[in-house]
């Protein structure tokens, strides 16, 4: 069987297929997706290639572990995130990613992470300051400042807690120009011009295959992008690129001796050649957006579903006092529903709600017949909703992740840092995070929402109101030395 055989996904254009829902309403196609009950449903779309979402897990451990080297990091994707995470281990392709992801990931092993609680414990207390009893504040923005600073201080010895804001800002400018950008017609044309060329390069003399492929590698990024939009992007890439390469000026400039991660990049080497600012600068911004953007929304879902759902609030302020101070590592386990919170929240509202992928080669999946350069997606939004893996779904319940409900699970039914050798080399320190983050807040503040909200599918799934919430203090804070 081919892959377009895979059953077609209602709904959609008769000339645009489901092209303007994908650009302009992509919740509204994973909500069509939800509904369907096939492993594999196929897009309608005007570009020549087939596209296809994979929503169940047997087929995603193909997709993802078995045949992770086939299907590789989508031409539309790594056009989007270019200009903000270059070849950093989120858009690398995987002769690049490889030698890049053995070398970080030492410092992300759970053996290693002992060391970060507290400055992650001190990076909340700075945040925290800031509450006023009784005043209505968007906590989404206080959890960016937060995870931003604690991947600043614990990531690069980098205090990025005063210039949270602007680098949060230039941040949310490039990634809501990537979000407009997945898909656009230029980034349709760049991709399509790009596959085109390879694929006449393919069939011609080297001397004339290897100018050809030169070009359509120039094509990874907005080549050919203008407006203001684009300015503006451009605009903020500029000033993070500054902040970057002045964070790697002065630590070569003043060595500190430590081992962090900034300094093993500035310290690496491939086949002896140290590697460039420029992959340092990649390396850098992308574990700046995993290390603080998808961390900070999934703090603030959960206390929104906290503040939602009273009775499991209660429970969690009783494990959290019980600790009562700065929580440690040796407390971790005492967090335990702190924890399934946590995940909980990220089933409901995944940061990474949809990725894509792209065959690199002829191959097969599920059984059908693959061509080169076929599209597939993944939605998480969509998989964590499949009630045969989670009953009553949209429900709110932290004892799905009890250890005797998870063994019982598929082990892909919950996708929230992907699977397979490209799983997010942050998950257990975003686990870690989020409970030590999670217990000093519910330790020193009493929240109570102060309106609803709903998903925003940005490039990642931002709350729409920024969760609005009024603070009371519960534990006041040592007064602050710095």
């Amino acid at each position: 069987m081919h892959i377009r055989e895979v059953p077609l996904l209602g709904g959609g254009h008769s000339l645009w297929g489901h092209l303007p829902d994908f650009s302009t309403d992509k919740l509204s196609l994973i909500k069509l997706i939800i509904e369907r009950t096939e492993p594999m449903v196929q897009i309608q779309s005007p570009i020549p290639r087939e596209v296809v979402c994979v929503n169940h897990p047997d087929v995603l451990r193909e997709l993802l572990v078995e045949k992770a080297h086939i299907f590789q990091k989508s031409y539309l994707m790594r056009y989007a995130l270019y200009p903000l995470a270059g070849e950093g281990l989120f858009t690398a392709q995987w002769e690049k990613w490889k030698p890049n992801r053995k070398l970080m990931s030492p410092l992300f092993q759970p053996s290693e992470l002992g060391r970060y609680a507290e400055s992650m414990s001190a990076c909340a207390d700075q945040t925290i300051r800031t509450f006023e009893d009784g005043k209505t504040r968007e906590i989404f923005e206080d959890t960016t400042r937060m995870t931003m600073s604690v991947a600043g201080k614990t990531l690069f010895d980098a205090d990025t807690f005063s210039e949270a804001d602007e680098i949060g800002n230039a941040l949310t400018i490039a990634l809501g120009w990537a979000n407009e950008n997945t898909p656009s017609a230029t980034a349709l044309a760049h991709v399509l011009t790009r596959i085109l060329t390879n694929f006449v390069a393919d069939k011609m003399a080297p001397v004339i295959a290897e100018p050809m492929h030169a070009f359509a590698d120039t094509l990874t990024g907005p080549r050919y992008a203008f407006g203001e939009s684009t300015r503006k992007m451009q605009a903020a890439i500029a000033l993070l690129d500054r902040r970057v390469q002045t964070m790697i000026d002065e630590r070569r400039a003043h060595p500190t001796g430590k081992t962090d991660l900034l300094a093993k990049l500035l310290g690496a080497h491939d086949e002896n050649e140290a590697m460039s600012d420029k992959q340092v600068r990649d390396e850098i911004l992308t574990l700046f957006i995993a290390g603080h953007e998808t961390t900070a929304s999934g703090l603030a879902w959960t206390l929104y579903l906290l503040c939602k759902n009273p009775e499991v609030y209660e429970a969690v302020q009783r494990e959290v006092d019980a600790i009562g101070g700065a929580p440690t590592m040796d407390n971790l386990k005492s967090l335990a529903l702190t924890l399934r919170c946590f995940k909980e929240a990220l089933r409901l509202y995944p940061p990474v709600y949809i990725f894509p992928r792209q065959a690199t080669e002829a191959t097969t999946l599920a059984g059908y017949e693959v061509p080169k350069n076929t599209l597939t997606f993944v939605s998480p939004y969509a998989l964590h909703r499949r009630p045969e893996f989670w009953p009553d779904p949209e429900k709110f319940d932290p004892d799905r992740f009890l250890p005797e409900r998870k063994a019982a699970r598929h082990r892909l039914a919950w996708l929230p840092f992907c699977a397979g050798p490209r799983v997010c080399i942050g998950n257990h320190f975003a686990m870690m995070e989020a409970q030590i983050l999670l217990a000093r807040l519910l330790y020193t503040t009493r929240f109570e929402l102060d309106g609803d909200d709903e998903p925003m599918p940005f490039t990642t799934l931002r709350p729409k109101h920024g969760v609005r919430v009024k603070t009371f203090t519960r534990h006041s804070l040592p007064t602050s030395t710095h």
